[in-house]
């Protein structure tokens, strides 16, 4: 690793920090809404900054404070999941499991804002989409990620979280929610992206400043 300086990084929808996990030599400040999930956050991550607000109104007014920006925005309007619910009768009541909503169009928003006034370098990330991407994103496992800088091609360990397996996973991903009570751990682990998918996308913006992944898992195959 050859870098003087802390890398100053926002991350958006910050959840439990899953996409955060592996990055080295930076100052991070995370925004999070939920007060609980944020409380979470901040007892895995003592050294970052934590701040309970709307990540959507806080990357307008302050992006142009950091280097790198990092954005999760929510993907129930745009995931497969989301609308197969709202086309999927209910055979116990004869109603809609969910009502259509409109897609949520903050996600686009934020891309355009970062690609044409931001500075620095950024990757917003979102489940695969019940559409065609209006912004042509690169593919991993079941996300989409817009970045401006390339992201180079690589196989990773399948991230799909089935029932009954929580305690797997959070083995897994590194992230013990034994001691957190009225959470939906399942949920809250199936919305992290992967240490390793998230440490493969920041080293591939900043090579120079993250360590082998290897030496964070010496004892794992976590990449094909």
């Amino acid at each position: 690793m050859n870098i003087k300086n802390k890398i100053k990084v926002l991350n958006l929808y910050a959840g439990i920090g899953g996409n955060r996990k592996l990055w080295e030599n930076v100052e991070v400040t995370a925004i999070e809404i939920n007060p609980q999930i944020a409380k979470i956050y901040q007892d895995f991550f003592p050294d970052d900054k934590v701040i309970i607000t709307d990540a959507h109104q806080y990357l307008l007014k302050h992006y142009k404070e950091f280097d790198f920006i990092w954005s999760s925005p929510p993907c129930t309007t745009h995931s497969q999941l989301g609308r197969l619910r709202v086309l999927s009768n209910s055979k116990r009541t004869g109603t809609y499991l969910s009502e259509a909503k409109y897609p949520d169009m903050k996600l686009y928003e934020e891309i355009l804002l970062l690609k044409y006034y931001f500075n620095g370098k950024f990757c917003v990330e979102n489940v695969i989409a019940f559409y065609e991407p209006l912004i042509q994103p690169i593919k991993i496992q079941r996300h989409w990620f817009w970045t401006n800088f390339f992201v180079s091609s690589r196989k990773f360990k399948s991230d799909k979280i089935d029932k009954g397996k929580v305690n797997e996973w959070e083995k897994e991903l590194g992230f013990k929610l034994l001691i957190y009570s009225n959470i939906d751990k399942r949920l809250i682990l199936r919305n992290c992206v992967r240490p390793e998918i998230g440490y493969h996308i920041f080293n591939c913006a900043y090579p120079d400043s993250q360590k082998p992944l290897k030496d964070y898992y010496k004892q794992e195959q976590l990449i094909k």
